[in-house]
Formats: C-alpha cells, structure tokens, sequence
C-alpha cells in the first residue's frame, strides 16, 4: 500500500507544480463553473416546466 500512496503524492505534485499545472487549474475552474452553469439551468428549466404545469391546470 506505501507504493500506492507514493504514487499518488507524486502525481498530486506534478499536477501541483508540473508543465501544464495552471491551465490544469483553470481547466479544473471553467470544469466546474460548466457544471453549475448546467445545474442550474437545469433547474431553472423544471421549475419553469412545473409553473407552467400549474397554471395551464388552474386555467382549466
């Protein structure tokens, strides 16, 4: 198990300080302010969808 753990240090220090690691860190950032862009749309559109349920059914 002490290898394993060796390895992951070492991978978290390269992604940490390696070639690439800040556009790894903004990758990471836009990645996650996708995610909540989409959640968020996402529920704004069920919302949307269940207003509009009840009102067309209070119409009637």
């Amino acid at each position: 198990m002490r290898l394993e753990e060796i390895r992951r240090e070492l991978e978290d220090l390269i992604s940490e300080r390696g070639i690439g690691s800040e556009q790894l860190a903004k990758i990471e950032r836009l990645q996650r302010d996708v995610n909540i862009a989409l959640f968020l749309a996402g529920t704004a559109t069920v919302i949307g969808i269940m207003a509009y349920g009840i009102f067309k059914l209070r119409e009637d």
